[in-house]
């Protein structure tokens, strides 16, 4: 095995991990991480969603209440403890954490 070919292989097993490997595509992965609502939205209109078996009510209010919980069941569901349900944790811990909570109060007026 000449070292080339050595590089190459160590260079895949680098990239690997980013790459998807199920029934999700990867715009839904990327696009989830900021807009989950329209993601799994379109993710159904095209019919993405058709292997999970996503039926009833539970599904339904998840999607309209909390989506991010459902895309990550989905991306469990398809992938296991991936990089991409890691990447999506820590964006649901920080989105309901408030990262950026500090609230900035608006001056009026009266007080100038």
């Amino acid at each position: 095995m000449c070292s080339q070919d050595k590089g190459e292989s160590e260079m895949m097993q680098y990239t690997q991990p980013l790459l998807v490997h199920g029934a999700l595509p990867l715009w839904f992965l990327i696009v989830a991480l900021f807009i989950p609502r329209i993601a799994l939205f379109a993710a159904w209109l095209e019919g993405n969603l058709v292997p999970f078996h996503l039926f009833g009510w539970i599904p339904l209010v998840l999607g309209i209440v909390v989506p991010r919980i459902l895309v990550l069941v989905l991306i469990y569901r398809d992938q296991g403890l991936s990089v991409w349900f890691l990447i999506h944790a820590i964006v649901m811990v920080a989105v309901w954490g408030g990262v950026s909570g500090r609230q900035v109060r608006r001056r009026r007026r009266d007080d100038w």
